[in-house]
Formats: C-alpha cells, sequence, structure tokens
C-alpha cells in the first residue's frame, strides 16, 4: 500500500473516533487514515464472515448537471453513459489522449443529473482534469469537502442497514443506488463496494460523520461489527483482483492491458483516449494484467520482480499473504502469454525464486448481491 507524503496530511471528520479507538495512522493520499484497529488480518476476515465499517470520507464527489450533462460525460469518460437509468452505478475510465488513465471512477445517475465518485490521492488532479474540458451547458460541482461517505460491507450489511433505514434495500441490486435516510439522516445509498462483499456505501453532509458512525457500531454490536481501516480494506480488494490506481492503473496503463477493456465503449462514439486505445485493441498489447498464487510459502510485495526462465518479465504490482487462503497471492503485469491462467513464473522474493502460477481473479467467490 502506497503512502503518501509532503504538505500536511488532511483529516477526516472522523479523525479523532479513529485515535480513540486505538488506530495505527498513516499518511495515504495525503490524508490521515487509519491502517488498521485490530490488526489486518482479523479486521479482514471480520469483513468477510460478519460486518465491517470503513471510514472513506477522503474519497471524492463530484456533481454533474445540466443540458449537456450526457454529451459531456460521454466524451470525458470511456463507459457508455447513456445506458444507465435513474439508479443504476457504472464503472468507468478517464483517459488521456494518448490512452492512459486518468483515474478509474463510479458514475452514478440521478434525477437531476449524475454522480461521480473519484479516487482521494486523485481528486484534486481529477476536478482540474473534468473542469478542463467542461463545455456550455455543463454544470461541475466539487462536493467532496462537503460529503462524507461510510461503507457498510459484509454478509450482515444488509440486515443491519435494514434496520435504521426507510429505503427498500430489497428493490437494489449490486451497482445500483437510492435516496433514502438513515438514522434520520439524508443518505444516497450506492450497493457498491471494493471488496466482494455485499454491502452499501452511504453518501451523506460531513456534519453528520460521528453520529452515524456511532449509530453504525452500536446498532451493529449484535451483527459483530468492527471499524475496518485501510489495510483490510487492501486485501480484499486483493483477493477479489480489483485494480488500485497507482499500483494496478497510472497514467502510462492501457485499458485492454488492465484487462479494462469491458469499460471502453466500442459503440457510443467519440471520447478522449478513444483513437489510442483502439490502436492498441487492433496491434495488440506489449503486457498484459494477471493475478497470481505462489506454489511455495512466501509473501509478494509490490515492486519484486517477476521472472521466465531467469529473465525479468515484470514487476509485482500488489501482492499479500491471503487472509482467507493462506497463501501468497498478487497482480502484475507480464507478457501476454504469460498472462494466460495455468502458466508458471517465478517471483523473486529476498533473492530466492519462488515458484507462482497465473490465476485469473477473484481468488475467491464474490458475494455481491446481483440482479437475476
Amino acid at each position: 500500500m502506497a503512502e503518501a507524503h509532503g504538505g500536511e496530511a488532511k483529516k477526516t471528520p472522523l479523525y479523532d473516533a479513529h485515535i480513540r479507538a486505538g488506530a495505527r495512522m498513516i499518511d495515504f493520499g495525503g490524508w490521515l487514515m487509519p491502517v488498521y484497529y485490530r490488526g489486518i488480518v482479523e479486521e479482514h476476515r471480520k469483513v468477510r464472515q460478519a460486518v465491517g465499517l470503513f471510514d472513506l470520507c477522503h474519497m471524492g464527489e463530484v456533481r454533474v448537471t445540466g443540458p449537456k450533462a450526457l454529451e459531456y460525460l460521454q466524451k470525458t469518460t470511456t463507459n457508455d453513459v447513456a445506458a444507465l437509468e435513474v439508479g443504476q452505478v457504472q464503472y468507468t475510465l478517464l483517459c488521456y489522449p494518448d490512452g492512459g488513465i486518468v483515474d478509474d471512477i463510479l458514475v452514478s445517475r440521478t434525477e437531476d443529473g449524475y454522480y461521480l465518485i473519484l479516487n482521494a490521492a486523485n481528486t484534486a488532479k481529477d476536478i482540474e482534469w473534468l473542469m478542463s474540458h467542461a463545455e456550455d451547458g455543463v454544470e461541475i460541482k466539487d462536493e467532496s469537502a462537503e460529503t462524507a461517505l461510510l461503507a457498510i460491507q459484509g454478509p450482515h450489511a444488509a440486515a443491519l442497514l435494514r434496520e435504521l433505514t426507510d429505503a427498500d434495500l430489497d428493490k437494489i441490486y449490486y451497482y445500483q443506488a437510492t435516496f433514502g435516510r438513515v438514522s434520520g439522516v439524508d443518505c444516497f445509498i450506492s450497493r457498491t463496494g471494493y471488496t466482494g462483499e455485499d454491502g452499501f456505501e452511504l453518501f451523506f453532509h460531513h456534519t453528520h460523520a460521528q453520529e452515524l458512525w456511532d449509530t453504525l457500531l452500536e446498532a451493529g454490536s449484535k451483527y459483530d461489527i468492527e471499524p475496518i481501516g485501510l489495510g483490510a480494506r487492501d486485501t480484499l480488494r486483493l483477493e477479489m483482483g480489483y485494480s488500485l490506481y497507482g499500483n494496478e492503473l497510472d497514467e502510462k496503463t492501457i485499458p485492454p492491458e488492465a484487462g479494462l477493456g469491458w469499460v471502453v465503449s466500442k459503440t457510443k462514439g467519440d471520447f478522449i483516449g478513444k483513437d489510442a486505445i483502439d490502436r492498441v485493441r487492433k496491434e495488440g498489447v506489449s503486457r498484459r494484467i494477471t493475478g497470481f498464487k505462489l506454489l511455495e510459502r512466501g509473501i509478494p510485495r509490490t515492486g519484486y520482480e517477476i521472472e521466465k526462465d531467469g529473465q525479468v518479465v515484470g514487476v509485482v504490482t500488489s501482492g499479500s499473504l491471503s487472509p482467507m487462503l493462506g497463501i501468497g497471492i498478487g497482480m502484475c503485469y507480464v507478457p501476454p502469454d504469460l498472462a494466460k491462467a495455468g502458466n508458471q513464473f517465478d517471483v523473486i522474493i529476498r533473492g530466492k525464486r519462488i515458484p507462482a502460477e497465473s490465476v485469473k481473479p477473484p481468488f475467491v467467490e464474490a458475494k455481491v448481491r446481483r440482479a437475476k
């Protein structure tokens, strides 16, 4: 997990609550955030087996409205925003003209426009980029500073939230959203997450952050809830094979090599980066992302070299010991043929070659609530 330094780190409205809970805090993306409270492995298993509560108030939120909002988002994102109905959420990319990735984001369609969720470390960059492509008929409003975001993730997430909200949770599935009140607080409730478990992300005015945090922990005590830090968030997303900007994705990564061709529309017409991405699709990629599992004991870490027949062919972009599988797992970019499931290569761990096998993620079964 990358740590960002330089300048004074910002604090979420829940900073004091994390300190009281004994969290170990780190500077992450310019924010002081809890990396763990009780321990990464314990918190990881809590989310897989019960329910966990995450402070994600460092994320960015932008509202896009106006008569040309759809036209604008069709130009600036890779996926087909026109396919969204009110209450649907879409995973998509912002790309530079050369096809490199500005950020991976979520776009939700609401009654009055669109709601964008940005990665915390990229928020300022993303907003500057979005503003640079603004045009008449489009209003772009940065709501990051006034918005708090909490995530409830795990098998008991729905049961817990159902006790506190007037929203009909049975009517929303994975990547769908609605408005409702949670313990009297107006929220945008999105059935999304970064864990592979069923769960919700709650967006609301930051002045209610402490109140809602305490309410969720108290009401969730019967479901064995715990606050969860960024450490477990990272291992949870890794077990699912979800990319992290700054690790698997950056401005030099082209969507097809990152396994993200599925969020790049082939039918919606022109958008920023389209020509470059089409060219890569036609010519083929020189590297491709893959998951891998170690075949012997060891823990792969970001930056470790990947070798095949003694030649360096890539590096680990994310790696860890899987808390659920008890083996070393990771993600890396390697030549396309080597990325095919079942192929083997070596991960260099402290000067020793540890055999590994290419695996198509997820490493553990996703348990999200999909529409039938």
